[in-house]
């Protein structure tokens, strides 16, 4: 069964089970760390537990994930094809687990909507046998058009085609930019990316609220954040966000893993994952 709890309920899990099982489930995984450009743990939050890739860590397998995706993904705006995000987020990760072997495969292609991403999806993604994808989407559909409609049941069928293949799925929406804010459909693209996260139990990295954050806090100062073209992110934002989100992989891996195990342990405990996280104890169980 895949849960799908908030950092909240999560807390308010751990903070019961912890009673019951003593304090060896508070110990985190080594090298979890600060992330290098901090946001609040709501928005780092990826959501669906994501067992297949969680198990892979678990069991110290061979770990493959492929960024699938557009000029984000592929990487432009960077100095160098390893300063993209996915070859950071490859280095992030096996610092965080330097005894598996993790592998980020970048099938990124610039210029490309969510129709020619989705006709890719078998040779690039699935023919990879991915234990984990991460599905940067949305802000060409945005750039170029108004209306959405279509582009909401292409991004539904992706999903749906991933899901079938077992694979663990996390969209990673808009990036936060003037060229995107100025076009009308932005507030909808994340709606619609929001929804089918949630609708459809996978994952979603906030990336566009993550970098709005960061720009209202100017954490990247005095480097840019966005290029002189006023889309492309460059190496400063580019590698706060492999941080970022090899610090919400490992989090959701770690205390997803440690509610399964401990449940199977203590099937009493199921019922206090429905309880609001209170109290101390739930504030020091969130993600550093």
């Amino acid at each position: 069964m895949r849960h799908h709890l908030s950092i909240g309920r999560l807390a308010a899990a751990f903070a019961g089970m912890l009673a019951s099982v003593g304090s060896a489930l508070a110990e985190q995984p080594a090298k979890v760390g600060l992330p290098s450009c901090a946001v609040s743990p709501a928005l780092s939050e990826i959501g669906a537990a994501l067992d297949r890739s969680a198990g892979r860590i678990d069991q110290g397998n061979p770990l493959t994930i492929v960024a699938v995706g557009s000029s984000s993904t592929q990487g432009i705006g960077a100095s160098a094809p390893f300063m993209s995000y996915p070859s950071r987020l490859e280095r992030e990760l096996r610092d965080r687990f330097p005894a598996v072997d993790i592998r980020v495969l970048n099938r990124g292609v610039g210029g490309q909507d969510v129709g020619e991403e989705l006709s890719r999806l078998d040779r690039d993604v699935i023919a990879e046998h991915p234990d984990l994808v991460i599905w940067q989407v949305g802000t060409n559909a945005v750039l170029r058009r108004d209306d959405l409609t279509a582009d909401e049941q292409l991004i539904r069928r992706g999903v749906s085609l991933m899901q079938e293949d077992g694979i663990d799925l996390v969209l990673m929406d808009l990036q936060y930019a003037r060229r995107v804010l100025a076009r009308p459909a932005w507030g909808e693209m994340e709606r619609i990316i929001r929804e089918i996260a949630d609708s459809s139990h996978v994952g979603l990295f906030h990336r566009f609220e993550i970098m709005q954050e960061w720009d209202r806090t100017q954490q990247l100062a005095p480097a840019a954040m966005i290029g002189p073209d006023g889309l492309h992110m460059t190496d400063a934002s580019y590698g706060c966000l492999a941080g970022q989100l090899a610090e919400a992989l490992a989090w959701n891996w770690w205390s997803h893993g440690k509610i399964a195990k401990s449940l199977r342990r203590n099937p009493d405990a199921v019922s206090r994952l429905s309880q609001p996280a209170t109290g101390p104890l739930s504030t020091a169980l969130r993600p550093p």
